[in-house]
């Protein structure tokens, strides 16, 4: 399609119409380079000069002046940006219709923002905020940022000398009568003030301008006492609560006088809230088997206290006391790791089983289940909450780690039970997709003139198209395949031409790790590490470390080699990675030493795998390379089978190396020697994999205890 457009448009080149839509069909198969594309990391530093200058060009020789729509305005701002003609994108900037489209576009208004700082312009940014925080009653709080980095940007911008830190001072104190006034004006019905003062404070403490080791604490009071009754109280205060300890204790103190009865859901709140911020600063002793019991305890009663609250919302509802359920489930996890009891879990999960009784929405309670019961080695209860919770389009990249993590552990394709196969099939639907309508999307942007979403579009594009998750996934997928499908040469040859591919990749990790509700103190580690299956996380190390594993057993078990891939791979390759050139052989890669990070990331078990699975490789290599037929030999044989199939022949190919591949003739070259194999191939499954398979059994023959047979029979009714 791109190569007939670029034919027509070659023979018609004043064809406006034609040219656009070259370019729509380079946009669609995401030949930016062929597009023109100035931010294509391909596209070299000197050409991306003479792109954008060639777009200001145009911008400013066209009848339509950029002010006429945002997004063209927006678009004439990213040029000048580029080129780094600050003073003239000052002027557009500066004038009545800047003015106008910066106030009411935020995406212009936040390429205003970058510009006036490149130019140096941080007071000057910082008193427009002002202006709309005051006038406007602006309250987002990019705007109270701009307030307060010009507040100290007399000490960024010098080498701290006296002057600097005595403007500094001074700029403080204007900042702080100013943001008092916006916190006593907006009261109860906006945060963003009292949260401004609290960094205000932090920032001259850590500067070593506030001498008052009381008024952070002071300040931390004052907005729990505005904003203790709502839920992001914890989160907002979390950034703070680095505190000394006489700051701690009377920090400690006031939680500690907060009434643990409650009659409205507000109290409530402010009741939870404290139990966070308590439960944040607990130190290493406080963390003992009797004190967590205890907290554990107290978060359950009050937790069936406060249900009676919500005993009349709808069921589509969320309890108000829900998160002491969570931070009942914190705590028990912590006592599992204190104690390796596998009771406490189940003690976490039938509580979080009743809570979803009560809150049939809780999202938060779904994905720790899942964590949990992977934990204890129920995979199909864990797949039973992830499809509850409805997953759709990007969030099957985000979140489908939670449940494919290692998925092949706990598969039983080889039996026919193909659910967590099916699974990761469904998940890989979004990639799909994705590159069939990103392209038409960013083409539909364009000629709509909405110029500020395309890099966005190009961005998310990009990012999935080469997804972490997604190439975790499919390596999951694979081992699952291996162990219920026939092994033919297609499947070989297919899935070796593809992990390549793979294994050339720069992948992006866009997973989202951080989405769980995380109550535990901050000197241990997070409950989505704490809960971590086989305590590690997959990652690009464990990713190129099972990819070189599997490229070199494919390579071994199929007759391709690179050249006569490279004549039969026909039609469009994916696209590669930026610098793909510069890097060494694919062989010299595939036989480099494990890295730190590869080591890091795989569990004892699969690091004796993986090398084992060397070690094999690089014993049989000789033999696999003297039965390999010749690449002739090879190109014959596909081409006969495609004429079969097709009708037509493949062109240049010699068929009559078929026929002198039958006749009776010897390689030129002598069959390898017969080697012994190495130890760690010979001794692998006589170690700890032996070990590891009796320990199963007896693992196996021995029954739970009653009071795990209890818990699991109410976690499931």
């Amino acid at each position: 399609m791109v190569l007939m457009f670029e034919e027509a448009y070659k023979q018609q080149p004043t064809n406006e119409e034609l040219g656009a839509q070259t370019f729509f069909a380079n946009v669609r198969a995401s030949h930016w380079k062929s597009a023109q594309q100035a931010n294509d990391p391909a596209t070299p530093t000197a050409m991306k000069t003479i792109l954008y200058k060639l777009a200001h060009r145009i911008v400013m020789s066209s009848p339509t002046p950029s002010y006429q729509s945002n997004d063209r305005f927006h678009l004439h701002l990213s040029i000048l940006q580029e080129l780094e003609l600050y003073d003239d994108a000052h002027k557009l900037l500066d004038s009545d219709t800047g003015r106008a489209i910066c106030s009411t576009s935020l995406s212009c208004n936040e390429i205003r923002r970058n510009i006036w700082r490149k130019r140096g312009m941080i007071l000057d940014e910082g008193k427009l905020a002002t202006r709309r925080i005051s006038e406007k009653h602006d309250r987002n709080w990019l705007e109270f940022l701009s307030v307060l980095d010009a507040t100290f940007s007399y000490l960024s911008s010098s080498d701290g000398s006296s002057d600097s830190r005595v403007e500094s001072s001074e700029h403080v104190k204007e900042t702080k009568e100013f943001l008092n006034r916006i916190a006593e004006e907006d009261g109860a019905k906006d945060r963003s003030a009292a949260l401004a003062l609290l960094e205000l404070e932090k920032r001259a403490h850590d500067h070593g301008i506030s001498n008052d080791s009381n008024r952070l604490v002071i300040l931390m009071q004052d907005y729990f006492t505005r904003v203790g009754h709502k839920a992001c109280c914890f989160e907002d205060l979390k950034p703070y609560l680095a505190l000394k300890e006489d700051e701690l204790s009377k920090w400690t103190s006031f939680l500690q006088a907060v009434p643990r009865s409650f009659k409205t859901p507000e109290e409530l709140q402010r009741l939870i809230n404290s139990h966070k911020l308590l439960r944040y600063n607990l130190t290493q002793s406080e963390l003992s088997i009797e004190a967590e019991t205890s907290r554990a305890t107290l978060y359950i009663e009050q937790y069936l206290e406060g249900l009676k609250l919500g005993s009349n919302l709808p069921t589509t509802e969320l309890q108000y006391a829900d998160d002491l359920a969570l931070l009942a489930t914190n705590t028990l996890v912590t006592l599992w790791r204190l104690t390796s009891n596998e009771e406490y879990l189940f003690n976490a999960v039938t509580l979080l089983e009743f809570a979803l009784t009560k809150s049939k929405q809780s999202f938060q309670a779904r994905l720790a289940l899942i964590r949990l019961y992977r934990l204890l080695g129920a995979p199909s209860l864990a797949v039973d909450h992830y499809r509850a919770m409805g997953i759709k389009q990007v969030q099957n990249d985000t979140l489908s780690h939670f449940i494919l993590s290692r998925a092949s552990t706990f598969s039983l394709a080889s039996t026919g039970d193909l659910t967590l196969a099916t699974d990761c099939l469904e998940s890989t639907q979004i990639y799909l997709s994705n590159s069939q309508e990103t392209a038409d999307f960013v083409v539909r942007a364009f000629q709509g003139e909405r110029y500020s979403q395309i890099p966005e579009f190009i961005v998310f594009e990009e990012r999935l198209d080469n997804s972490l998750q997604r190439d975790i996934v499919k390596m999951e997928h694979l081992r699952m395949r291996l162990t219920h499908e026939q092994i033919t040469s297609d499947v070989i040859d297919m899935e070796l031409i593809e992990l390549k591919f793979i294994f050339d990749r720069t992948h992006h990790d866009n997973r989202d790790f951080d989405i769980m509700s995380d109550y535990q103190p901050k000197v241990s580690s997070d409950i989505f590490s704490q809960t971590n299956l086989l305590e590690k996380n997959e990652s690009h190390g464990w990713l190129r470390a099972f990819l070189k594993v599997y490229i070199r057993a494919f390579q071994q078990g199929s007759d391709l080699d690179d050249s006569v891939e490279e004549k039969l791979l026909i039609g469009d390759r994916p696209k590669q990675s930026f610098g793909a050139e510069s890097r060494p052989p694919l062989k010299q890669r595939l036989a480099e030493a494990f890295t730190e990070e590869e080591v890091a990331e795989l569990t004892r078990d699969e690091l004796l795998f993986v090398q084992f699975a060397r070690s094999l490789a690089e014993w049989l290599q000789p033999y696999h390379d003297y039965s390999r037929p010749p690449p002739n030999v090879v190109l014959a044989e596909a081409a006969k089978q495609t004429e079969l199939k097709t009708g037509y022949p493949l062109k240049g190919v010699d068929l009559a190396a078929l026929t002198r591949s039958s006749s009776p003739t010897k390689k030129d070259e002598e069959p390898p020697a017969v080697t012994e194999p190495p130890q760690q191939v010979a001794q692998f499954f006589e170690g700890e994999v032996r070990e590891n398979f009796a320990e199963a059994l007896n693992w196996l023959d021995s029954p739970p205890s009653s009071s795990q047979s209890t818990l699991w029979r109410d976690a499931k009714e």
